[in-house]
């Protein structure tokens, strides 16, 4: 299995980067992870709401570029559907098993996700009806991918 990790802006925080680094390399001996930066559009606040479309649409354009027809897309979206960490994992092992081979996770920018990309996308994941900071979202993003394999295979999650 391929798997993308698109997300909107750089990750700042040395200790983010290592906990990415840290499960990117957990991840490897079940799936291959991209982690693909897309650079942030940056704006004057405050702004209107036609601005913040703007800037989320041009962001979403640069998002469909590493999209590939045959990629499988989950987008990650306040409004989404919230899942158990089972669930993932089964949802997981289902596109494993129906030949869904590439996936993409998506994660906006300040603003969220454009049209576009949400119509692109052929699920809508949602984590909590919080906000969490885009770059730590990363992190727990990659750890519950993480987990989804341990669960499917049956093996023990260590800490």
């Amino acid at each position: 299995m391929r798997i993308q990790l698109l997300a909107v802006g750089k990750m700042k925080e040395r200790y983010l980067r290592m906990a990415v680094d840290d499960y990117v390399g957990r991840i490897s001996p079940y799936a291959k992870v991209d982690v693909i930066e897309i650079s942030e559009e940056k704006g004057q606040e405050p702004l209107n709401s036609a601005e913040r479309e703007k800037i989320k649409e041009r962001e979403g354009k640069r998002i469909l570029r590493f999209l590939t027809s045959d990629t499988y897309t989950i987008a990650l979206a306040i409004q989404g559907v919230g899942l158990s960490s089972e669930s993932l994992a089964h949802q997981l092992d289902q596109l494993a098993t129906y030949g869904k081979s590439r996936l993409a996770f998506v994660i906006g920018g300040s603003y969220g996700l454009s049209e576009e990309v949400m119509d692109r996308a052929d699920f809508t994941l949602s984590f909590s009806k919080m906000t969490f900071p885009h770059q730590l979202m990363r992190v727990i993003l990659l750890e519950q991918i993480y987990r989804s394999f341990k669960i499917n295979r049956g093996e023990t999650y260590h800490k």
